[in-house]
């Protein structure tokens, strides 16, 4: 069973299910879901102008928003993007959610002139999954930054040239 990758609508439920997405497991920590709901929310927001931020949405057959991805453009750089976030509700895990985010995300930054794409992440175990699926997908560890977090808990970046 794939997923369906489209747009956010625009219906208050859509947030409330982007947040329990986040919130289904112990994977992300509180102080995380408050900076993952503020992109979601600066991506959500109606304007005249490009957004910040773009999220897609995966959808599987009876479970609206099964997950979501967290893209934008990289401050200052003419052709790098980042991937904040990537999310899997534990409910739809092991469906092929996380790549098929990853692949439409792809996908659109070629299409708006992307040449590579950074993924910064950490080295706790609630992580483990997404640094595999990194791995799997060609993303290659670049940098590792000892402690960074917190004492124990490395940054981790990814950075593949599309």
């Amino acid at each position: 069973m794939s997923a369906t990758i489209r747009a956010p609508r625009q219906d208050p439920e859509e947030r409330t299910r982007l947040e329990a997405a986040l919130r289904s497991d112990e994977t992300f920590l509180e102080e995380e879901i408050a900076v993952a709901l503020e992109l979601v929310d600066s991506a959500l927001e109606p304007r005249d102008h490009d957004h910040d931020y773009t999220v897609l949405i995966a959808d599987l057959v009876g479970f609206p928003v099964a997950g979501y991805i967290c893209f934008g453009r990289t401050p200052m750089t003419d052709a790098t993007w980042d991937l904040y976030w990537v999310v899997t509700h534990a409910e739809a895990r092991g469906r092929g959610v996380a790549r098929s985010l990853i692949r439409a995300m792809e996908h659109e930054v070629r299409d708006r002139g992307a040449r590579q794409i950074r993924v910064e992440t950490s080295q706790k175990e609630t992580h483990e999954a997404a640094r595999r699926l990194y791995d799997r997908l060609g993303y290659p560890v670049q940098a590792r930054f000892p402690d960074f977090y917190r004492a124990g808990d490395d940054l981790i970046v990814y950075y593949k040239r599309l």
